[in-house]
């Protein structure tokens, strides 16, 4: 909570941003501080030299392309200070990790889906374990509207297993409508077992946790909100999310700041 707090302190003012300007400044800001670190925490000579070297053998492998052992003994030294070149550009690298780690769980938690908004609907859905059946219910606070039944019957479906495989489980899914800013708790029943998520409803860039696992239940296994996943990013028809969003714009912004500043 800590850390979740210092980090909505230093980037928290983004939000008044829309997600695809505010990804692009968040891209900025720390394409510099790593670009600046790789500069002061590298020997830039030694690593032109390596680079120069690394360019030097890849012409030489095109020379021998024709003699295998020749070629072989170039791409053993070429792999060596390939080797040596990475070793050198991983300390920077390190120093780094730790705040880009800390970035990108502050981007997870605010620009990875869009809120849901006062007067529009949107869903939850309830994944039961294999064999639940019968009838789940909703019950809402004032503030909430249930766009249909407040009791649903439990679908048997295909789910996601561990490694991309298929399993069986139960699933309902409630449409709502939240009327009015503020947080509200659902509560959802099965026979005599209650489980509950609370749902944010505001015209800011927030949102809550959108799935909650349920790990003490013989019958429940996870509740998930319907917040659409946010794609800021439109290139050329393909809708980028913000991870993609921030990648794109990273390559590109880092990419120009190494040729400014002359890094190798």
């Amino acid at each position: 909570m800590a850390f979740e707090g210092m980090m909505d302190v230093l980037l928290g003012w983004l939000l008044n941003f829309e997600p695809i300007w505010a990804l692009l400044i968040v891209s900025v800001i720390f394409s510099v501080i790593s670009n600046i670190a790789y500069k002061f925490f590298t020997d830039q000579h030694l690593m032109k030299e390596l680079k120069a070297d690394l360019k030097r053998f890849q012409n030489e492998m095109k020379e021998f392309k024709d003699h295998p052992q020749k070629m072989m003994e170039i791409q053993k030294k070429a792999m060596s200070k390939n080797f040596e070149y990475m070793k050198h550009s991983m300390k920077p690298t390190l120093i780094t990790f730790i705040p880009i780690i800390l970035i990108f769980g502050w981007l997870t938690t605010h620009l990875a889906y869009a809120p849901l908004m006062p007067g529009e609907d949107f869903n939850t859905t309830i994944t039961f374990k294999d064999g639940v059946t019968g009838s789940a219910i909703i019950e809402v606070p004032p503030g909430i509207e249930v766009v249909g039944s407040d009791s649903i019957e439990i679908e048997e479906k295909e789910c996601k297993g561990a490694f991309f495989s298929k399993r069986a489980c139960g699933v309902a899914t409630f449409n709502l409508k939240g009327l009015n800013n503020g947080e509200y708790p659902l509560v959802f029943k099965y026979e005599d077992e209650e489980q509950d998520k609370n749902v944010l409803i505001t015209k800011d860039q927030e949102y809550l946790p959108v799935e909650k696992l349920i790990t003490d239940s013989d019958n429940f296994e996870k509740i998930q909100v319907g917040n659409a996943k946010l794609k800021p990013l439109n290139l050329f028809g393909w809708k980028i999310g913000w991870l993609g969003t921030y990648i794109i714009f990273s390559l590109i912004i880092s990419m120009s700041l190494r040729k400014i500043m002359k890094l190798h």
